[in-house]
């Protein structure tokens, strides 16, 4: 179990992500509806405002977990080279004096 650090690391990137990302969406609902209620009228520019910016948020928040997918799998594939040859391939190389 070389790479056990490395999925811990990317469960937690992942889950910081979608964490920071909730977080976000929530502070701009509270403001929005503070927004809407001091001023009614402005009510349809102040939703606007909040689509766009909950659509950044979850964007963001998209791509890191994405991320985070990509060096799982990363790491995922080098478990498996390093298993099936049974020594890591820069040992050799270092053992052979290359």
């Amino acid at each position: 179990m070389e790479f056990g650090l490395g999925y811990i690391g990317v469960g937690l990137a992942a889950g910081l992500a979608l964490l920071g990302a909730g977080i976000g969406i929530g502070r701009i609902g509270g403001s929005v509806a503070e927004s809407i209620s001091r001023q009614p009228e402005a009510a349809g520019k102040i939703q606007l405002v909040l689509y766009v910016a909950a659509g950044m948020i979850e964007g963001a928040a998209l791509f890191a977990v994405v991320i985070a997918l990509l060096i799982a799998l990363k790491l995922n594939g080098s478990i498996d080279k390093t298993i099936g040859a049974g020594v890591a391939p820069a040992a050799t190389n270092v053992e052979q004096g290359k």
